[in-house]
């Protein structure tokens, strides 16, 4: 059956931990990426791909930082928009060159996307999403003197980083046209970097500096299209418990009990795992029938039902059997 598919890329889907991340470094990956995700368009579903953007805005943010002695700074909400569209062509670009070679009738269409958030969310009360380069203690006085509203934190003892709000996604602003670009048969890029996070203040829609979570953002996405299935592609092929410890259990499908519980107990950390099966739990809670987390390499197996980790409502609507990863 075909379905409305959101493919939530993860970083090390376009760049690896280690490298520096060269363009053509990014370009080789993503076009590896694509093809691990060629069955599942050749197939024929209806398919709307986000990316995070995590080494690449923090790469913006240092050009930034080196030139403002010589031309403008940009705000953060320009910044995030600045890698949608780089990184949106990367991908437009690659895809269009391989369904020309695969003979795929299929346009490929990259939306900037913005994300509507709560000027009140706590994140801006106290900020948690370290961003940009990282500054020894001599320098933090410097950057607070220098720039009083940067929020400076003690990542590691003695390394400094800026921190932003990462606040809740509401609204995906172009949901409309996503729809529509998906409904025609068009494979979209949208909500790259978590979309760039705006707010009303009357009739003005006003640039926000924060960062929204990609995975939050693609199930707010995934719910607003009705899309059918979230896929979140991340570096492992299935979620475990007691990850890396003694008594490591791969999990092949949890129900959104199961994988709250798990979440409550500490299994999925903030700053890796968490996010993801809370995106996944919203999805659900909100209509979706499935949340599938897996590799890149994984992603068509995972679909058939052979890999990965499904996430579901409850017992009685599906039930997965395969044998967990090699690795």
């Amino acid at each position: 059956m075909l379905e409305t598919l959101v493919i939530a890329l993860g970083g090390n889907a376009i760049t690896l931990p280690g490298e520096p991340g060269t363009i053509p470094q990014q370009f080789a990956h993503t076009a590896e990426t694509l093809e691990h995700l060629l069955p599942v368009i050749r197939a024929g579903h209806k398919v709307v791909i986000t990316h995070g953007n995590g080494p690449q805005i923090g790469n913006i943010l240092i050009r930034v930082e080196e030139g403002e002695r010589r031309v403008p700074p940009l705000p953060l909400d320009t910044c995030v928009a600045d890698s949608q569209g780089g990184m949106g062509y990367m991908i437009q670009r690659l895809a269009t060159a391989l369904f020309r070679r695969e003979s795929i009738r299929r346009d490929v269409a990259c939306i900037i996307t913005q994300v509507l958030v709560d000027r009140n969310d706590p994140e801006f009360i106290n900020p948690t999403k370290p961003v940009g380069s990282f500054y020894s203690a001599a320098d933090t006085e410097g950057l607070r003197r220098d720039k009083p509203h940067w929020i400076l934190r003690e990542i590691e003892k003695g390394r400094f980083r800026r921190v932003v709000p990462s606040p809740h996604p509401l609204d995906v602003l172009e949901k409309n046209a996503i729809s529509e670009l998906v409904e025609s048969g068009a494979l979209v890029v949208a909500c790259g970097g978590g979309g760039v996070p705006v707010a009303w203040e009357g009739n003005s829609l006003l640039g926000v500096e924060g960062v929204i979570d990609k995975d939050r953002a693609s199930s707010l996405l995934a719910t607003q299209i009705r899309a059918s299935k979230l896929i979140i592609v991340t570096s492992v092929d299935q979620v475990a418990i007691r990850y890396r410890q003694p008594g490591q259990q791969w999990l092949g499908t949890l129900t959104v009990a199961e994988a709250r519980a798990h979440l409550v107990a500490g299994e999925f950390p903030p700053g890796s795992m968490g996010p993801k099966i809370e995106a996944a739990i919203d999805f659900i809670e909100q209509g979706g029938e499935e949340c599938i987390i897996t590799s890149t390499e994984q992603v068509a197996a995972a679909l058939d039902g052979k890999a990965g980790t499904h996430i579901i409502a409850a017992w009685g609507r599906r039930s997965l059997a395969f044998p967990p990863p090699h690795n």
